[in-house]
């Protein structure tokens, strides 16, 4: 079973390209995903968090209250390091775990898709044995972030520039994946890649 690690900035269209992959038989198993149930109530890492920022960051039902962790960590680089140093190696874990799941099935997949917006920054890349990386200019991925989560350009800003440049992302990959037109050509293109892969 090959693994291909997934990545490319916020609004890139990662999500698009997964749900393209699982049409041609990927298992996808996505970071964002892995990240909400490793700090659901009763996980080490919920508990950790709520250590290491105060009980105001779990809500009355016990669980992780979002929007005041981010105000928490938001601009607070010390506090975001060290939320991290909880989070990512639980996320680790966790997809670990589900491809030696996939890979003892009867009949593995012939490949699997670890969807991971921050593969590099938090070296999940060496799980892969290829990086793809979705990419698009910095303006349509400024437009697509303000129309999909109602930011403020400068708030979509802020978010793009928490990340590794493109460039960084693209020196290091495989396969890039240009997400600037089209649906269809962008099937294209990953039919065209799994092909390269041997996976077409």
């Amino acid at each position: 079973m090959k693994v291909i690690g997934l990545t490319g900035g916020i609004a890139s269209g990662k999500t698009t390209v997964a749900n393209l992959l699982a049409e041609r038989g990927g298992a996808v198993i996505d970071a964002d995903r892995v990240a909400r149930e490793v700090v659901e109530p009763g996980t080490p890492a919920l508990e950790a968090i709520a250590e290491a920022f105060g009980p105001e960051v779990i809500d009355p039902a016990g669980r992780l209250d979002r929007a005041a962790l981010a105000r928490r960590v938001f601009g607070n680089e010390p506090a975001r390091e060290r939320l991290n140093a909880i989070v990512h190696p639980a996320v680790k874990d966790a997809m670990t775990r589900a491809l030696d799941a996939l890979r003892q099935r009867p009949t593995p997949p012939s490949f699997a898709v670890l969807v991971v917006p921050l593969l590099f920054e938090t070296g999940m890349q060496t799980m892969a044995d290829t990086v793809w990386t979705v990419s698009v200019p910095p303006d349509m991925q400024r437009e697509r972030l303000v129309a999909r989560d109602a930011l403020s350009e400068d708030e979509a800003d802020a978010r793009i520039a928490s990340q590794w440049p493109l460039e960084r992302k693209l020196a290091l990959s495989d396969r890039i994946i240009d997400n600037t037109g089209i649906l269809e050509a962008l099937d294209a293109q990953i039919a065209a890649a799994l092909q390269a892969e041997g996976l077409g």
